[in-house]
């Protein structure tokens, strides 16, 4: 009897693990970018706050504050909808593409119902851009934030047409793993933002 290993007994084990790899190393590069993100995004936060704290007369004229019921439920709603893509994440991995698919559309209505959210705050604002620092800072960071969730958006959109291609996620699930910790990211974000801008008044 034969007991020598040939090359392509071994092939499928070296594939695998390269495709493992290959698959860490895309998601270590992610996270870097995540980080330079948290870096714009602290650079924002200190100015604001350094703005706020030394500022004389902080609001604009007329302006004694912001209200806080709609953007508390528009935050009530967008960390909720971080469980909800871990919970499509989970369902890949079972293969329950049923499961993902609705879990992955329910983010994205919740994602969308939050920048409707945050339109509609802006159209009834007495404020403007140019309505001093704070005008501007308010607008920059929600702005920006807004910009980013609806990047998440368009991620998840992309990631839920892939599972309607055959085999697609056979070799690994990077898209949506990446897509679910970008949304966790804009998710802290938005929190720090929630506390900054409308909790400490």
């Amino acid at each position: 009897m034969d007991s020598s290993i040939s090359s392509e007994d071994l092939q499928p084990h070296h594939s695998h693990e390269h495709e493992h790899d290959e698959e860490g190393n895309k998601m270590f590069g992610f996270i870097v970018f995540l980080l330079s993100e948290s870096v714009i995004f602290l650079s924002f936060f200190a100015g604001y706050i350094i703005y706020k704290t030394s500022a004389v007369n902080w609001l604009p004229t007329g302006v004694s504050g912001l209200a806080i019921k709609e953007p508390t439920i528009n935050t009530v709603v967008l960390v909720a909808s971080s469980f909800v893509i871990y919970f499509a994440e989970k369902a890949l991995e079972r293969h329950d593409f049923k499961s993902y698919r609705l879990l992955l559309f329910l983010t994205m209505i919740m994602g969308g119902y939050f920048l409707y959210g945050q339109a509609v705050e802006w159209s009834e604002l007495e404020f403007g851009f140019t309505s001093g620092t704070f005008g501007g800072m308010f607008y920059l960071l929600t702005g920006f934030h807004g910009l980013h969730v609806f990047t998440g958006i368009l991620l998840q959109l992309i990631v839920l047409l892939r599972s309607f291609i055959p085999g697609n996620f056979d070799n690994g699930h990077f898209g949506i793993n990446a897509t679910s910790l970008f949304w966790h990211f804009v998710d802290v974000i938005w929190i720090i933002l929630f506390l900054l801008i409308y909790v400490w008044q």
